[in-house]
C-alpha cells in the first residue's frame, strides 16, 4: 500500500470529523496575535518559549507539515513570510481559507515530506515542524532536506514523538506491542491501526530524531519534553513528546 496516500485520506476523514489538530484559530486569536498576544503548540500541551523564534517580522518560515490554520495564521499576524507544506488536502484548504479570511498571503504547497523538499537550497530562516514524523517510516532524511533548505544560522523547531507511547494497548495500562512500532511490518499493528482508525503511524527513537538532526548537522540548543494531553500516561506526567530547537 502506498501508505503516505492513506494517511492523507485519512487525516482529511478526520477533519471532517472535528479532528482537535484540523480545527483553525479564531479570528479573535488572530487579531490578539497581531498585539503580540500568541501562543503555538509544537507538541500537545505546552507552548513553545517565545525567544526560541527570536524575530519573525520579515523572516521567511516554513510550516512543515503545519497545515490546518493553526501556526501559520499567528506567524503570517507576526510579520513572518509563510510558505505551509501538507499532504492533507483539508489542511491546505484551511488555511487557505483562513488566508482569504483574514486577508494576509500564504504558499500553500500539498506534498509529501517523505520526499524531496520543493525548494531550492538555503531558502527559509525558520522552518516548524511539529508532531507529525509518527507518520513517515523514515525521519532522517526529513532532517537533511530540512537542513539543505534553511539559510545558515536558521532555526529548526521539532515536535517528536519519543515512541513509549506505542507499546500500550488503548487503555494505557497494558503493554502489547514491540517497539519499534511499524505497521508495515507488524501485522498485528497494522490491523489494529486500521480497525482503530489511527492512520500508519510509526515509533522512532531519540537517535533516530535527534541524533538524527545531528547527522545532518544541526546543533541542538533547547530542549523540553510534554504528555499527550490525555489518558493514564497524561495523568501520571508521563513525558510522550520532545520538542527540539537545532540551528544550522
Amino acid at each position: 500500500m502506498n501508505y503516505q496516500n492513506f494517511n492523507a485520506k485519512t487525516i482529511d476523514s478526520w477533519c471532517d470529523s472535528g479532528w482537535e489538530w484540523g480545527k483553525s484559530i479564531t479570528h479573535e486569536e488572530y487579531e490578539n496575535a497581531k498585539k503580540g498576544k500568541w501562543n503555538v503548540l509544537l507538541t500537545p500541551t505546552k507552548y513553545v518559549p517565545h525567544e526560541w523564534f527570536g524575530e519573525l517580522r520579515g523572516k521567511n518560515l516554513l510550516g512543515l507539515a503545519s497545515g490546518g490554520g493553526q501556526q501559520i495564521p499567528i506567524f503570517s499576524a507576526l510579520g513572518a513570510c509563510c510558505t505551509v507544506l501538507d499532504y492533507s488536502t483539508a489542511q491546505c484548504d484551511s488555511e487557505r481559507l483562513l488566508a482569504d479570511k483574514e486577508g494576509y498571503e500564504v504558499n500553500v504547497v500539498q506534498a509529501d515530506m517523505s520526499k524531496a523538499l520543493p525548494f531550492d537550497d538555503e531558502t527559509f530562516d525558520i522552518i516548524f515542524h511539529p508532531v507529525s514524523n509518527c507518520y513517515v517510516e523514515e525521519v532522517k532524511p526529513i532532517f537533511k532536506e530540512c537542513y539543505r533548505i534553511l539559510k545558515k544560522g536558521g532555526i529548526l523547531l521539532c515536535g517528536l514523538a519519543n515512541g513509549f507511547g506505542y507499546i500500550f494497548d488503548e487503555t494505557e495500562c497494558n503493554i502489547k506491542y514491540k517497539l519499534p512500532f511499524n505497521p508495515l511490518k507488524d501485522p498485528v499493528a497494522y490491523e489494529d491501526s486500521i480497525k482503530n482508525d489511527w492512520g500508519i503511524t510509526f515509533s522512532h527513537t531519540i537517535e533516530e530524531q535527534i541524533g538524527g538532526q545531528l547527522e545532518a548537522g544541526f546543533v541542538l540548543t533547547n530542549i523540553y519534553e510534554d504528555t499527550s494531553g490525555s489518558g493514564m500516561l497524561h495523568e501520571y506526567n508521563v513525558p510522550t513528546y520532545i520538542a527540539t530547537r537545532s540551528i544550522k
